[in-house]
C-alpha cells in the first residue's frame, strides 16, 4: 500500500503486530551512504547534466540519488563523482554491489537495478579542498 505524505512516498507493509513504513528518503540515504563507502568515489553529484556537477558533503546524503520504491522492489539511480586515476567500471560495479546489498539488508526490498551515472572526475587534492569547504 502506497501513501502520499508531503511528497514522500511511504512503503506500508502489514505484519501481525502492525505496519512498517519506510520512506523513500530513507532508501535514498542508505544508497548514498553505501556509494560513498566505495574507494574511488569522491562524492555525490546533484545530477546536473551539461555542467560541472555540484559536489555534496556528507550533510545531505540523499542528494544525487533517485529511487523508485514499490511494494517489494526498488530501482536506484546514482549520480557520482569519481577520483581521477580510478578505473571507472570497477568503481561503478562496486557501487552497484554496495548499494544493492545495503538496501536489501536494511529494508527487505529487492533491488532490481542500480544505475550509476558518473557526472565528473576530481583530482584528490580538489576533493580534500572541497571537504574543507563543506564543513
Amino acid at each position: 500500500m502506497e501513501i502520499q505524505n508531503e511528497d514522500i512516498l511511504i512503503r506500508d507493509e502489514q505484519t501481525g503486530l502492525g505496519s512498517i513504513r519506510i520512506a523513500d528518503e530513507v532508501v535514498r540515504i542508505i544508497a548514498g551512504l553505501a556509494a560513498t563507502e566505495v574507494q574511488g568515489v569522491v562524492g555525490m553529484s546533484s545530477g546536473v547534466v551539461g555542467g560541472i556537477a555540484e559536489m555534496l558533503g556528507r550533510k545531505n546524503m540523499s542528494k544525487g540519488v533517485k529511487v523508485e520504491v514499490g511494494e517489494k522492489e526498488a530501482a536506484v539511480d546514482m549520480f557520482v563523482v569519481v577520483e581521477y586515476g580510478t578505473r571507472i567500471p570497477d568503481v561503478a560495479a562496486k557501487i552497484q554491489e554496495n548499494v544493492k546489498k545495503a538496501i536489501e539488508n536494511m529494508t527487505g526490498l529487492t533491488v532490481v537495478e542500480v544505475n550509476v551515472n558518473v557526472q565528473g572526475v576530481a583530482f584528490s587534492h580538489e576533493a580534500k579542498e572541497e571537504d574543507h569547504r563543506v564543513k
